[in-house]
């Protein structure tokens, strides 16, 4: 055969080659993207569920996700604070990063990227149920940043609104388990109240343990919110294909722990499943998570890029890992967290109780930017920023009520209101193998002196790092931004006060 004769049929043979992997590829369908189901209730604080071993609350569909998926031990939020602490979920950033967005009942800059609107743009379905953002103002906004609102027609809806073929990004919100409480709930609903593990900043008294039962009774109702919206995906088949995220956005409403940065009230539930992705589900992990993670997350799983302004780091490598224990011990050894203005319920001006903080796994420091001032806000009421704003930073309730009413009981019951809502030191220190409940300050201590100094020098390093206006220069701005709310009333304000 001749020699142009053999490249001709060379030249077919390839093309017919090149034209089968064209079309081998062209009937090949693209990698699913996954659905993600965010579920976050209100005031829900680490430790109580049963998959962390609560005795009393019952948290089956909470369970049913961390044994079929992950559990996390160290979850934290960014700030013990409802709008920053979501700001902080939505923007992947640290709240102090946010402006007016690191304070309770604010905004939020409109050109901030958050992550449903960019995955929206990439093709998902957005939408959330309940609460989401919030509570502030988003005046300036063209679009809600968690999508089209479905509290009137549920997850259901939203999922037959959906286009065909289409992934979806739903924030499950809720309002439980926020105060105000029916009275006795818990109890009446059959829970034992002697054996609630109460916090030991908590008097052991019939009217807290009521109170915290209460509270339960609340978290209970969010997980069946959580059970029901599994079961949705279920019918629809659905499931093994959405990554479900079941979490808080901070402690429970209490003394020393919802706008505190104690465990009390910065660590939260976290468990996430994603079916057959999880390669070894029912673990347990003890790195350290921030809130500012699930964003970058989302993201990265959707084939979305990440900002640049985004802090968080992807979880992507946790989730793909068969590891238990303490996984990425290079990235994941410490977490921030911090605060800003909850509610203005200072002495005759707008400022909060600015703090900021590290954990690791062996100590908790925090650097109180403002010692003069109330870290729960004033007791004396009739001075507060707010009318009758009576120990602000601290939602009222019984076990409020009873810690402030009983202060002078005896010794014990003084310590306790020292504790929830006296005032601190600059630097708090907690050592928290010997002291898990971070009751004891050993920041003056002669023998933790060079630990003390060792996360204080990370702390500020990092916040540098971040940009933290407390840092590197006008932090005191956080304090004169709008608040658009109002703050917990003294139980003698009557509604005729202005």
């Amino acid at each position: 055969m001749k020699f142009h004769e053999i490249l001709k049929k060379t030249l077919i043979v390839s093309h017919v080659l090149f034209a089968s992997i064209l079309m081998t590829g062209c009937n090949q369908e693209p990698p699913q993207r996954p659905n993600i189901l965010f579920a976050i209730a209100d005031d829900w604080g680490w430790p109580h569920a049963g998959a962390y071993g609560d005795p009393v609350v019952l948290t089956p569909a909470f369970d049913r996700v961390a044994n079929e998926g992950i559990l996390f031990n160290h979850a934290y939020i960014s700030s013990p604070s409802c709008t920053p602490s979501r700001n902080a979920v939505l923007t992947g950033q640290y709240h102090w990063r946010l402006g007016p967005g690191a304070n309770l009942w604010s905004t939020l800059d409109p050109s901030t990227p958050v992550y449903p609107l960019l995955l929206e743009n990439a093709g998902y379905k957005i939408g959330y149920y309940r609460k989401s953002w919030g509570p502030g103002k988003l005046d300036d906004w063209e679009r809600h940043p968690a999508g089209k609102n479905y509290t009137e027609g549920g997850f259901e809806q939203f999922l037959s609104d959906r286009p065909d073929n289409t992934p979806f990004c739903f924030w499950l919100g809720a309002w439980d388990p926020h105060r105000p409480y029916d009275e006795e709930s818990g109890a009446l609903s059959g829970m034992d109240l002697d054996r609630i593990r109460l916090f030991e900043c908590f008097p052991d008294d019939p009217v807290v343990r009521s109170d915290v039962a209460d509270y339960y009774y609340e978290v209970q109702r969010f997980d069946t919110l959580v059970a029901n919206a599994i079961r949705i995906l279920e019918e629809i088949g659905e499931l093994e294909n959405t990554i479900i995220v079941v979490t808080g956005d901070h402690g429970m409403p209490f003394p020393r722990c919802k706008s505190n940065n104690y465990d009390s009230g910065a660590r939260v539930p976290l468990a996430i499943r994603w079916g057959s992705h999880i390669k070894k589900t029912g673990r347990v992990l003890d790195d350290f998570v921030s809130f500012t993670d699930l964003a970058p997350t989302f993201l990265e799983l959707a084939g979305v890029e990440i900002p640049q302004v985004m802090t968080g780091k992807s979880l992507v490598n946790l989730l793909e890992s068969a590891e238990s224990g303490f996984v990425d011990t290079g990235n994941r050894s410490f977490v921030l967290h911090g605060k800003e203005r909850h509610v203005p319920g200072q002495e005759e001006h707008m400022g909060g109780f600015p703090c900021r903080a590290i954990r690791n796994h062996d100590f908790l420091y925090i650097r109180n930017f403002k010692p003069d001032r109330w870290p729960s806000g004033t007791p004396n009421y009739l001075k507060a920023a707010i009318p009758n704003c009576w120990l602000g930073d601290c939602d009222n309730g019984p076990t409020k009520t009873y810690m402030v009413n009983n202060k002078e009981l005896d010794e014990h019951h003084r310590q306790l209101w020292e504790l929830s809502f006296g005032k601190r030191p600059a630097e708090e220190l907690y050592d928290c193998k010997k002291d898990p409940e971070q009751l004891v300050n050993v920041a003056d201590d002669p023998e933790y002196a060079e630990i003390r100094e060792k996360l204080a020098g990370q702390l500020m390093e990092q916040l540098k790092i971040t940009e933290d206006p407390r840092v590197i220069g006008g932090g005191d701005e956080f304090d004169s931004h709008p608040y658009y709310g109002h703050g917990p009333r003294h139980p003698s304000y009557r509604p005729d006060q202005k």
